[in-house]
């Protein structure tokens, strides 16, 4: 009496989904160690072969010993009664075929374990030839999409980590199945199993040797490239999965936490690459690409007001000055790199308080290596439109110091060609950070003002507003600006050699660039800038920059103000 009961008690199933050759047979002995489950092997194989007529050994066999009818097995089988309180079920992906009833996903607890195609394919045509179809990654990330729209979104565990650490793997998912770890899991005896499909014989005699989960070789076997056109294919639903497993592990270093955007909104968004338009996590340039190569490549920095690109024509006259300098060829021409960053707007719904990072590099190179011989391609164009108010306190004003790192001289490396190589101005980054600084003075070589890492600068004096010759400095579209309207606004205005004492006795100071505006600086080397209060003619030249942003700038195509 009490066999029957527990023979017709209801069992709660766990659902495994692989692709072939995963560690989904080792994973499967895993959970058949324990005291409270039973295990099902593939108990849709019979009906995916009698629906898709493919060919395997042991097809006759199969089909004359298994349930193939599909719903008949979901629900006689999968979720028929047990003697356990759980059944876990390995399935393989591409085994779920249109037509079978909707509690195979709706029911249960689900996971999807899966594995480097890298790793996968080598040894995939032991028993049948690889193809997209036999891999089943499609399918896989079908899958998984399926349950997160149906509110059931998976775990999702690699193979990788249970080889490199398979305990603290299942407890992490015994954790997400709610369901208690147990230590027997992580060893099975070695040898054939009575839960084994009869398939067993084709596929797992590798699995048999096993008593548990082992570590990886630790140099791979080469690939074979016959099947690089299927790698090429079916890496990205991979690295699509992967993004979802919870621990990571990593060749080179311990795996970091996700850090917090400055702007959340920009988590997702979708950015022009090359030709198309991909979303964040996708939007990459080749290995081959001269800004990997050599930091080979020019760029502008814009803002988006109202529904309109402040100054375009004239960041694009730079860009253009800046790739002939360095004798870029195959570059897009002007209305194209317009109709790039239009469209990148338009897709994201940036039409105000934005900022376009606009690079463009020499273009892929046919072999790593400096001369622009290599650059056979044209050039790649990237347009990076995120969410970004102005980075520097405007209100309360910032704080600089002098960094011990001078600005480029004109004899090296001209600061008038805009280019990605930021390493001098990122060293003096790095010593602003060092003393908490927003940013950092950058002297010439003969110790004379130039400009901050990331800024022009400008200081007032009895009324007269300074800044530095733009020989060392870049001559900044927003310098350029502010200078147009100081003279508008009738104040004397000198371009002229600036010493650093200038800076700290100035009455005011401020920075300018397309990022921050016009940022007003309060302390400079721990000298207070006058009674470190943001100065009058800062005030002024704010208030008319703003309403020069809100009066001009090119219209993006489509832009409704509502």
């Amino acid at each position: 009496m009490v066999k029957s009961e527990m023979a017709e008690s209801e069992v709660e199933v766990i659902h495994s989904w692989s692709a072939p050759r995963s560690l989904s047979t080792s994973l499967m002995y895993s959970f058949a160690q324990r005291d409270d489950i039973e295990v099902l092997d593939e108990p849709l194989y019979a009906y995916f072969l009698r629906v898709t007529g493919l060919d395997r050994p042991y097809r006759e066999e199969l089909l004359s010993k298994m349930e193939s009818d599909g719903n008949k097995v979901t629900s006689d089988i999968i979720f028929g009664p047990g003697r356990k309180k759980y059944r876990f079920c390995k399935h393989i992906s591409k085994q779920r075929l249109q037509g079978l009833t909707g509690d195979l996903m709706k029911k249960g607890k689900h996971f999807i374990l899966i594995r480097n195609p890298l790793d996968i394919l080598p040894s995939f045509d032991k028993v049948v030839p690889p193809s997209f179809y036999e891999l089943g990654l499609a399918e896989l990330v079908c899958i998984y999409n399926e349950l997160r729209e149906i509110g059931k979104a998976p775990p999702v565990i690699d193979a990788a980590e249970l080889q490199q650490d398979p305990e603290a793997t299942l407890r992490g998912l015994c954790d997400d199945l709610e369901i208690p770890f147990q230590p027997a899991m992580l060893k099975w005896e070695a040898g054939p199993k009575e839960i084994d499909g009869l398939w067993a014989p084709w596929w797992y005699k590798t699995v048999h040797k096993s008593t548990g989960f082992e570590k990886p070789r630790k140099y791979p076997e080469p690939f074979p490239f016959s099947l690089y056109d299927l790698l090429e294919q079916s890496l990205p639903l991979y690295n699509m999965l992967q993004r979802h497993v919870k621990k990571k592990s990593s060749l080179l270093s311990s795996p970091l936490p996700t850090p917090d955007l400055p702007v959340p909104a920009n988590e997702k968004l979708l950015a022009w690459v090359g030709d198309e338009i991909m979303p964040r996590d996708s939007a990459k340039v080749s290995v081959f690409d001269s800004v990997v190569q050599g930091g080979d490549s020019v760029w502008e920095g814009l803002r988006v007001y109202n529904g309109k690109i402040f100054k375009l024509e004239e960041h694009l006259d730079r860009l253009f000055d800046s790739a002939k300098a360095l004798a870029f060829e195959n570059v897009p021409n002007r209305d194209e790199i317009k109709e790039a960053i239009f469209r990148t707007l338009i897709r994201n719904g940036m039409f105000d308080n934005s900022h376009i990072r606009l690079s463009l590099t020499r273009g892929k190179k046919v072999s790593s290596g400096m001369s622009p011989a290599f650059n056979l391609y044209g050039c790649t164009l990237i347009v990076l439109a995120e969410w970004k108010p102005p980075v520097y306190d405007n209100t309360r004003g910032i704080v600089l110091v002098t960094a011990t790192t001078r600005r480029n001289s004109p004899n090296n490396l001209d600061s008038k060609i805009h280019h990605n190589n930021l390493l001098n101005n990122i060293l003096a980054k790095i010593e602003g950070n060092n003393a908490k600084a927003d940013d950092a003075i950058m002297l010439d070589q003969d110790g004379y003002l130039s400009e901050t890492n990331a800024t022009n600068i400008f200081v007032v004096k009895k009324g007269r507003v300074l800044t530095p010759h733009a020989d060392y400095c870049l001559p900044g579209i927003t310098r350029a600006t502010v200078m147009d309207l100081v003279v508008k606004e009738q104040i004397i205005l000198e371009e002229r050699r600036i010493s650093l004492s200038e800076v700290h006795t100035a009455d005011e100071v401020w920075t300018t660039g397309t990022m921050g505006e016009l940022s007003p600086v309060v302390k400079v080397d721990g000298r207070i800038i006058s009674n470190g209060e943001v100065g009058a003619i800062t005030r002024r030249l704010q208030a008319a920059y703003k309403k020069l942003t809100e009066e001009s700038g090119i219209p993006i195509p489509t832009y409704v103000k509502t």
